[in-house]
Order: C-alpha cells, then sequence, then structure tokens
C-alpha cells in the first residue's frame, strides 16, 4: 500500500492507496503521525484509492481518530467505495466517523 499526504487548506489530507491490512496499516498510522506530530490537529482520510480494508486497517484509523481527540481533533473520512463503505457500516465506524461524500465536502465541513 502507499500513502500520500498533503496540506490543503486547513486540513491535511491522507490518501492511502491499494490494500490497508495487517501487513500495511502501520504505512498509514506512520503517515498520519508523521502529522500529528508536527501538530496537526484536522485530518481527512481520503479513501478514493483504497481497494480493501481488513480489521487491522479500522484498527489503525481508530488509532489515529483517538491520538487526536485529546487535542480536540478530527480524523475525518471520505471518498469510499463500495467495499470499504460496507466494511465501516458493518463494524460500526460509521457512527465514530464524519464521513463525506467527497474530499470538497469534508474540507468545507
Amino acid at each position: 500500500m502507499e500513502c500520500e499526504s498533503f496540506k490543503q487548506d486547513d486540513a491535511v489530507v491522507v490518501k492511502p492507496s491499494g490494500r490497508m491490512d495487517a501487513g500495511t496499516a502501520s504505512v498509514f498510522e506512520k503517515e498520519c503521525d508523521k502529522w500529528i506530530e508536527k501538530g496537526e490537529t484536522d485530518l481527512i482520510a481520503d479513501f478514493e484509492n483504497l481497494e480493501y480494508i481488513s480489521s487491522a486497517g479500522l484498527r489503525s484509523v481508530l488509532v489515529v481518530g483517538k491520538k487526536l481527540k485529546p487535542a480536540g481533533g478530527e480524523l475525518a473520512l471520505c471518498n469510499m467505495n463500495g467495499m470499504v463503505e460496507e466494511v465501516f457500516g458493518m463494524s460500526g465506524f460509521k457512527n465514530i466517523f464524519n464521513i463525506f461524500d467527497t474530499l470538497e465536502a469534508a474540507l468545507e465541513r
């Protein structure tokens, strides 16, 4: 899995691509940690190019979200494809995170 990130407006966009599973979930977490350590508290995970997410991937998303809470921050999610959205729904994670259809909508929140 590859993971790019960039600052856009007042948020940091983290864009994983490929499969987020036990072998690759740490890539997403480390990319987010890099920004959190710089003091960024508004992160958006753009899942447009994410093909698959396992329970290990869900755990990494949850861990990042929890790291941001004490600083008043948030991890918002956007651009979920069918399978990824289904996994978030079945796991109950849709009730934990703010999820947006597009990156633009997530940036406007």
